[in-house]
């Protein structure tokens, strides 16, 4: 289980955009969670803790978001996650946070998504910027839904700590006009298209 020190919302509204009415307005929600890294300070071939960590927190950070939008999660358009490992852990605590079991809980918070879960993942410390990227979570094709959303906390993550960030949106970028598949063409069936 994640010993969390803090957990912050945040919800970004976009209302225009060069001059132009955006509407509605281009929204995106981001739920971060810093938590202690069991790892921190010594070297682990097992990561098995931070696996189910994440598992924990896709499905905490998802619905977060969902409720920060105000939105069921079938309205849920793209998602994202991110991490940034403090000083005393290493990038691969990270990726077992991010890779193996935060997509289920995370798609079931989101309604679905047969795309693959944009991620980043960096070492870090506090006050440094972490972005996380996003994608629609249907069809990993559809280029107005390529975005991303700027994580920084002043306080994380601390050495020991790892801040992990979930992100989802109920639209694509404001005004997108760079073409490529459109959200009406969505099949849904093999994460491209």
């Amino acid at each position: 289980m994640a010993e969390i020190r803090k957990l912050v919302v945040t919800v970004e509204e976009i209302h225009s955009e060069m001059g132009r009415d955006v509407a509605p307005p281009a929204r995106k929600a981001v739920a971060v969670a810093v938590i202690a890294n069991p790892c921190a300070g010594a070297f682990h071939e097992d990561l098995t803790e931070l696996i189910e960590i994440g598992a924990e927190l896709g499905g905490l950070l998802g619905w977060r978001c969902v409720e920060a939008l105000g939105i069921g999660p079938e309205d849920a358009k793209s998602y994202g996650k991110a991490a940034m490992v403090g000083e005393a852990g290493e990038l691969e605590h990270a990726a077992a946070i991010l890779h193996p079991s935060m997509g289920a809980p995370l798609r079931e918070a989101v309604g679905g998504g047969a795309a693959l879960v944009p991620s980043a993942k960096k070492m870090g410390g506090p006050g440094q910027t972490l972005d996380v990227p996003l994608g629609h979570k249907d069809a990993a094709y559809v280029r107005s839904h390529f975005d991303a959303v700027e994580v920084r906390l002043a306080d994380a993550p601390r050495s020991g700590e790892i801040l992990v960030a979930v992100a989802v949106t109920d639209g694509g970028r404001p005004l997108p006009r760079v073409g490529g598949l459109t959200v009406d063409q969505v099949q849904g069936k093999d994460g491209l298209r």
